[in-house]
């Protein structure tokens, strides 16, 4: 029988190591993760067998509450063989110890287990793994108060349902017709891609200024980005869409040129041509109004949209991304989420998560992101741990009336 040792400040090189070879590798359990949460303490617990070999690990994030109580998170974790009943149990045990000390009056745990996988053509048929059903009771068995298969946004902390592209299916003959369509638009568009760190964050941060504008919603600030790019070094990066208003403008006023000098040059009798002429005429004359106007508010090249990435062992997340309502005709989104992910797979990730959808499948964010054939991941869900029993059930209905206060800000 293996003798288990607790820590609660495993190495960094050790950690993430760990972490990353693990079948539940998830960016919100890596060692910098800590650092990003800024307003929260931490903890990097672990696991050594009697080989001093690590066989779990968890990073703690600790909320701290009123009256010098706090709460530990576990965002996708801790990373440990689920099915080791025995190795499941010592890790909340001692971590349970440790959250006493801390006045912790709960653990909230959401583990990277996933329930079920699924394209989106096949979301009328959905299987539940057996073994995600089994480590739902295990849970159950050491306490945790399971929060079920909920669908929203609002029930738990991360959403319980993603979009994710795999390498070995990602290719635009995969891609439904509307995605092939406005790739190929925006391919026409003007745009130049650009991928890239510090150089482009002034143009990241404003665009996605323009969409908590849009939305009426505060995301985060360019100090923000800054810290997911100090942290994460060259796997963090972001990818921005440009307009380039000036040679739209000038390619439009040639075909203007040109389509005057055909239309001088039509015979009369040749109705059918003249007439098509003339339509192209009357829609390059719009045109070059639409680039001027464009041209002199700003100037010979705009941001449009952009992403911001995370590549953390072989996975990547695509955490941020925005655009400017005013070029939405442009359907640049299309192609810059498709060139972000493409890095990804560049660089040697096996997956590229485009984030959190609702578990009904509908509305933007899922007629948006089901373009790329993603598979969708549907993890088991959020639990809580009592610590402090006797004043558990109390600061949980605190909690989530916070949660919710938050979520309606």
């Amino acid at each position: 029988m293996s003798v288990y040792q607790f820590e609660t400040n495993v190495p960094e090189e050790e950690f993430d190591a760990f972490v990353k070879k693990s079948r539940y590798c998830n960016l919100l359990q890596s060692y910098h993760w800590a650092n990003v949460k800024e307003n929260w303490d931490h903890l990097y617990t672990g696991i050594y067998d009697e080989n001093r070999k690590l066989v779990a690990t968890g990073l703690v994030l600790i909320k701290h509450l009123p009256a010098k109580f706090t709460m530990f998170y576990l965002p996708r974790g801790p990373i440990l063989d689920f099915e080791n009943t025995r190795l499941l149990e010592f890790y909340f045990s001692e971590l349970k110890q440790i959250a006493k000390k801390r006045h912790c009056l709960f653990i909230k745990v959401d583990p990277g287990i996933t329930y079920a996988d699924y394209h989106y053509e096949e979301k009328d048929d959905v299987t539940a793994y057996p073994k995600a059903k089994a480590i739902i009771a295990e849970l159950e068995k050491i306490g945790g108060k399971y929060k079920g298969l909920n669908r929203d946004f609002h029930t738990t902390v991360q959403p319980r349902y993603h979009m994710t592209c795999h390498k070995e299916e990602f290719d635009s003959k995969n891609f439904t017709k509307k995605g092939k369509k406005n790739i190929k638009i925006a391919q026409k568009s003007f745009l130049e891609v650009r991928i890239g760190q510090e150089e482009l964050l002034d143009d990241f941060a404003k665009v996605m200024n323009k969409t908590e504008e849009r939305k009426g919603i505060a995301l985060r600030d360019k100090a923000y980005y800054q810290l997911l790019l100090e942290q994460y070094g060259k796997d963090c990066f972001i990818t921005l869409g440009y307009f380039n208003i000036k040679k739209a403008y000038q390619e439009t006023l040639e075909r203007y040129q040109k389509c005057l000098s055909d239309l001088e040059n039509c015979p009369e009798n040749a109705k059918k041509k003249r007439f098509t002429l003339e339509e192209l005429k009357t829609s390059l004359e719009r045109k070059k109004t639409e680039y001027k106007e464009e041209l002199e508010a700003s100037g010979d090249e705009v941001c449009v949209c952009g992403t911001c990435t995370v590549i953390y062992g072989p996975t990547s997340e695509i955490l941020y991304a925005g655009m400017d309502e005013t070029y939405k005709r442009l359907m640049a989104p299309y192609l810059v989420w498709y060139e972000t992910m493409q890095h990804c797979f560049d660089c040697g990730c096996e997956m590229s998560n485009m984030g959190g959808i609702e578990g009904e499948l509908v509305g933007g964010l899922s007629d948006f992101k089901k373009i790329y054939n993603p598979v969708i991941h549907e993890f088991i869900g959020e639990f809580d741990i009592p610590v402090n029993k006797l004043l558990f059930k109390a600061s949980e209905k605190a909690y989530q009336i916070r949660k919710n206060k938050n979520n309606h800000e």
